[in-house]
């Protein structure tokens, strides 16, 4: 049990260091970071979910999840930015 809490810390540690830029991007409308980091990211993450759930490894399926929602929403406002309004 002390071992899994070292997994659900890192968990939270990799999962807290994508929200600022996550929340920056939902209050922007439109994301700055760079395109190949996210697209990289994204696919790697999705891999590495669908790697997790074959092992059935809640703590990597939930981390990789995460971070895929992550590199995902962010790349959904880098190609498609909302209009700003003057």
């Amino acid at each position: 049990m002390t071992f899994s809490l070292f997994g659900y810390l890192g968990l939270s540690f990799v999962v807290i260091c994508w929200l600022p830029q996550t929340i920056e991007t939902l209050r922007a409308g439109r994301c700055g970071a760079n395109t190949l980091f996210l697209i990289l990211s994204a696919i790697g993450s999705i891999c590495l979910v669908v790697y997790a759930v074959g092992r059935n490894d809640l703590v990597f399926s939930l981390l990789n999840s995460l971070t895929a929602i992550g590199a995902l929403v962010n790349l959904y406002y880098k190609f498609r930015p909302r209009s700003s309004r003057s």
